[in-house]
């Protein structure tokens, strides 16, 4: 439909209902959770008691354990941050280099190679985290028993979760960076070239700087996306569970507000990322 166009008060009247029903669909729940993370009560649940900021920083001496004061939370919070930056750090690296080898060279197998670096996009999770467990595990033992090699990064731990949520997030930042490269004037490289610079001080001053908004958005989503993930994790897991394993745990003992704290402040720690990475220079 033309925008321009009048439309009928039935059409107008249906747009917002339904703007204001997806919204609620996203949002209300968020609002629930943020809400009963200040409810003075013993579950996370109605009916509302009275205001309380015990579930942040209850120090235990009420028979409450505040976010602020739980070791085991704060830990699998750093768990979580340490998996993410070095899963950051390899998918950018490998998705800027995948990038480049398939939007600048040709080779046979080129197709059939970027069809199946998106296979771990529609693997389930849990698939996919089995099937690396069982194909490590199988290596590290290969490598103790016949080459009395002790390959402990392949046993289930954080090093393996790092390599399983890296499996499929670096994808993500292949097609991201990609989908920039593809954008890009080479005329602006060859001009450099004839001009006497180096292949390395135009990939420093003009490929790198053009790809940077990428880079940096590819390195946020990356975070998240480690972040937040769980089935893979779930599978590859040691004795140091992220965030997402230890509150599936505690959810299993039984929920209690301090979870609603956790996501409450997992929610601040997203919006304040989000707003620094859409924030633009004033010049």
């Amino acid at each position: 439909m033309i925008p321009s166009l009048p439309r009928p008060p039935w059409l107008r009247a249906a747009t917002w209902i339904y703007v204001a029903a997806f919204v609620g669909f996203l949002f209300l729940p968020l609002i629930v959770v943020s809400v009963f993370a200040f409810n003075d009560a013993p579950y996370p649940a109605p009916p509302w008691h009275s205001f309380t900021l015990d579930w942040f920083v209850a120090d235990g001496s009420t028979s409450r354990l505040g976010l602020f004061h739980d070791s085991q939370l704060l830990e699998s919070i750093w768990t979580s941050c340490e998996v993410g930056v070095w899963v950051t750090l390899l998918s950018v690296s490998v998705g800027l280099a995948n990038a480049l080898l398939l939007g600048r060279h040709e080779f046979r197998g080129k197709q059939l190679l970027s069809v199946m670096m998106l296979v771990p996009l529609v693997i389930p999770g849990v698939i996919l985290g089995i099937s690396i467990l069982a194909f490590a595990s199988r290596i590290a033992q290969f490598g103790d028993d016949s080459l009395g090699l002790d390959l402990g990064f392949l046993r289930p731990g954080l090093p393996l979760v790092v390599l399983g949520q890296f499996s499929y997030i670096a994808t993500i930042a292949t097609l991201t960076i990609r989908a920039r490269l593809a954008r890009f004037d080479r005329t602006l490289e060859e001009a450099a070239l004839n001009l006497g610079a180096s292949r390395a001080a135009v990939f420093a001053t003009i490929l790198l700087p053009y790809l940077r908004p990428a880079l940096i958005g590819t390195a946020a989503v990356a975070f998240l996306l480690s972040f937040a993930d769980f089935n893979t994790t779930l599978m590859l897991v040691g004795g140091d569970p992220p965030l997402t394993v230890l509150m599936y745990g505690r959810m299993h003992q039984g929920a209690t507000p301090v979870l609603n704290a956790v996501s409450v402040f997992l929610m601040i720690a997203s919006a304040a990322l989000a707003l620094a990475m859409v924030r633009r220079p004033r010049d």
